[in-house]
């Protein structure tokens, strides 16, 4: 059966707080963890109207401490933001506390503007062309506890904290590919690249410690309601949330609305209907029919799913329609 995962974005609905973001993500990931899904991801964004999980490391914690057996971890934290001994430092404490549970999936991209980059202390561009070397340099503080420079991540050193490699272009697949890592390719919003991706990451791979094998996960929009009308309907948040991105004006998470043609011009539309290619939306049996196309095409190891979905009672029932159709949508075959 392949393994179901969710990346959650603590999406900040209009009208709400931050506060309320983290309390329905923690909602989400306990409801996650009860039917069966493997992992929930968290990932970094800034200066974002609509995101809670900033401080990705925190919200972890916070969803690792509430729940018990589901894995918790960043897909991913945007390592050009950070130093790595930082990551080696708060990601051996969250394994610390919570033991074999903490994945660490890691970003080239700064997931921010390049003003706020330049908030975060970091230079977007020279940190971006330190990717590779900074995800060796990681890779060394969990694994050495004895350095030659005698710089230790305390703690860290020592811990099997498992590495991933996020992309959506050929260079993370490439990377994971050299390193020997797994691989996840945001196929929930860029799909331009997704078929060259996994045949480089799969050609090119190299056995590792961690990976004997490649691993490929993909992610993709996933948005189950009783019917198709009533899941469309909840979609088009997500829609006005793209389109808001697009035009320059990120803002919380908009309610859904009964139809998007007065909201975008035919230029809009195509744009955010392409980035959401890979979006599968509909009552069980309509969104069940174009993910199981779609796993066949690609055969992945894993696939997680995504959405941004305002109604928090909606959220959950995506949930629980997605894990009771997963034996049609998952099994081999």
């Amino acid at each position: 059966m392949l393994p179901l995962s969710i990346l959650d974005l603590s999406p900040i609905k209009a009208g709400e707080t931050a506060a309320d973001a983290l309390r329905n993500t923690l909602a989400l990931a306990q409801q996650a963890e009860r039917l069966g899904y493997t992992r929930f991801w968290l990932a970094e964004h800034h200066n974002m109207p609509g995101i809670a999980s900033a401080a990705t490391s925190l919200v972890i914690a916070h969803v690792a401490a509430g729940t018990q057996s589901i894995r918790v971890g960043a897909g991913g934290i945007m390592l050009p933001n950070h130093s790595p001994l930082v990551i080696a430092e708060q990601f051996g404490t969250l394994a610390s506390l919570f033991g074999d549970r903490i994945d660490l999936g890691l970003g080239r991209a700064p997931g921010a503007d390049q003003a706020t980059a330049r908030a975060l202390r970091r230079d977007p561009f020279a940190s971006s062309d330190q990717f590779p070397q900074d995800v060796v340099e990681l890779q060394r503080y969990f694994r050495d506890e004895s350095p030659p420079n005698g710089i230790r991540a305390i703690p860290g050193a020592g811990l099997a904290i498992p590495l991933w490699i996020l992309g959506s272009s050929l260079f993370g697949a490439r990377l994971a590919a050299l390193l020997g890592l797994p691989y996840a390719f945001a196929s929930h919003f860029a799909p331009d690249y997704l078929d060259r991706a996994v045949e480089v990451y799969r050609e090119e791979f190299r056995p590792s410690e961690q990976c004997e094998r490649p691993y490929l996960m993909l992610t993709v929009n996933v948005l189950m309601a009783d019917t198709d009308e009533d899941a469309r309907r909840h979609f088009t948040s997500q829609q006005q949330s793209f389109l808001q991105v697009r035009r320059g004006a990120a803002m919380p998470v908009p309610p859904p609305v009964e139809s998007m043609d007065e909201l975008w011009s035919p230029a809009e539309r195509a744009g955010v209907e392409h980035a959401l290619k890979y979006s599968f939306v509909g009552a069980p049996d309509t969104a069940s029919a174009g993910l199981r196309a779609f796993i066949e095409t690609y055969r992945p190891d894993e696939l997680m799913v995504t959405a941004l979905i305002y109604d928090q009672a909606a959220r959950l029932r995506s949930l629980e329609l997605l894990a009771a159709a997963r034996t049609r949508i998952c099994s081999p075959g």
